[in-house]
Formats: structure tokens, C-alpha cells, sequence
């Protein structure tokens, strides 16, 4: 062990990497079918014992406790993979804007303009639908040729 694996940043970096991993694991597991089932299993114990607690105060409180600490630390996880989602859709988009010729590079991160920039750019938009539909019939599409063609300019 080096002098720089002993080090707060190195301890930081190790935590971080190692809830990160766990987050997205327990992510995984709960949107799955496992999840549910086990969560319905949960409930129905709870409800099947509820005649032997006499439906008490306390059988009440544990699935009231219970669901909530799991509500809390859900929204949390919620949270953070819409955030890293949003953020890895957001990267793939400021790709595609910055290797189109003839993209605006200035779309390149929009999702930090201002909301009254962003009204700007979608009345910008909304313009140019206008304009399109009085150019051409709205059922009109790209022909089967013109995606080959693209895709063999692409292939080259």
C-alpha cells in the first residue's frame, strides 16, 4: 500500500466508488419483478398477522415504519438514477448536435440555458414548424431511398 492509497481522497474516492455501485445495484434489483414479489410478500405476512396481534397499535406501526424508511431511501435512489440517466442522455445529444453539420453547437448543453432562453429557442423552433407545414403536406415523410442513401454516406 503506497502513501497515496492511504490518503482522504483515496479513502473518498474508494466510499464513493462503493456506494455508487451499491445504489445502482439496489436500483436494479427494485425496479425488477424480485422486488415486487418480495414486497408483496411482505404485505401479505403483515396482513396474515394481523389476527394474531389483534390488528394492535404496534402490527399497525411496523408496516407504517416499515414502508416509510423504505419510501425515504426510495425517492433518494429515484433521484439519483434520474439524475445520472438525464445527465448520459444529455451527453449522447451534445454528440449527435456537435457532429451534425450544420447543428447549432449552441444547443450543446441547453439544459442549462435559463427557462426564459429555452422559451426563446422553442418559439424559434415552433417557427420553423410553421414555416415547414406551409412548405410541404404534413403526411409527407423521408422516402425508403433517402435513409439507404444516408446510410451509405455514413458507411464511406
Amino acid at each position: 500500500m503506497t502513501a497515496a492509497d492511504s490518503s482522504p481522497e483515496h479513502s473518498s474516492h474508494s466510499l464513493r466508488l462503493i456506494l455508487e455501485r451499491f445504489s445502482t445495484s439496489v436500483t436494479r434489483w427494485t425496479g425488477g419483478t424480485s422486488a415486487f414479489i418480495v414486497a408483496l410478500a411482505v404485505i401479505v405476512v403483515w396482513a396474515v398477522t394481523g389476527p394474531l396481534f389483534a390488528f394492535s397499535d404496534t402490527w399497525q406501526l411496523v408496516i407504517n415504519t416499515g414502508t416509510t424508511i423504505v419510501t425515504f431511501l426510495m425517492v433518494f435512489l429515484i433521484q439519483r438514477a434520474q439524475n445520472k440517466d438525464s445527465r448520459a442522455i444529455h451527453l449522447k445529444l451534445n454528440e449527435l448536435v456537435a457532429a451534425v453539420k450544420g447543428a447549432s453547437n449552441r444547443l450543446i448543453d441547453a439544459e442549462d440555458l435559463t427557462e426564459d432562453e429555452l422559451e426563446l429557442l422553442h418559439k424559434f423552433y415552433a417557427e420553423l414548424v410553421t414555416l415547414s407545414k406551409k412548405d410541404r403536406h404534413l403526411a409527407e415523410s423521408h422516402s425508403v431511398e433517402e435513409a439507404r442513401g444516408r446510410h451509405s454516406a455514413k458507411r464511406d
